[in-house]
């Protein structure tokens, strides 16, 4: 993985976590439902990637092949969700 790419999916990450930190404080009696989701879309991410990184590995993938494989559906999630809470939703 390239250093700049995992460098603005570290900067997404704490973005999106701050702007639903903040959604959470300013709405708490929705706070139960969105921890809930939030947790589940986390673990579907983590098992995707997973996932990804074992058949990379059975592939005979290079090392940095393999970190690829398994970041990919996180930063996925977390691009989306950046984008989405940057227009307000």
């Amino acid at each position: 993985m390239h250093p700049l790419a995992f460098g603005l999916f570290a900067w997404q990450a704490g973005c999106v976590f701050t702007l639903r930190a903040m959604q959470l404080w300013a709405e708490p009696a929705k706070a139960q439902a969105r921890l809930t989701a939030y947790a589940l879309e986390k673990q579907r991410a983590f098992a995707a990637g997973a996932v990804a990184a074992g058949r990379a590995g059975l592939a005979g993938a290079a090392a940095p092949a393999i970190l690829a494989a398994a970041l990919a559906p996180a930063q996925r999630r977390v691009r989306a969700n950046a984008r989405r809470l940057a227009k307000g939703r």
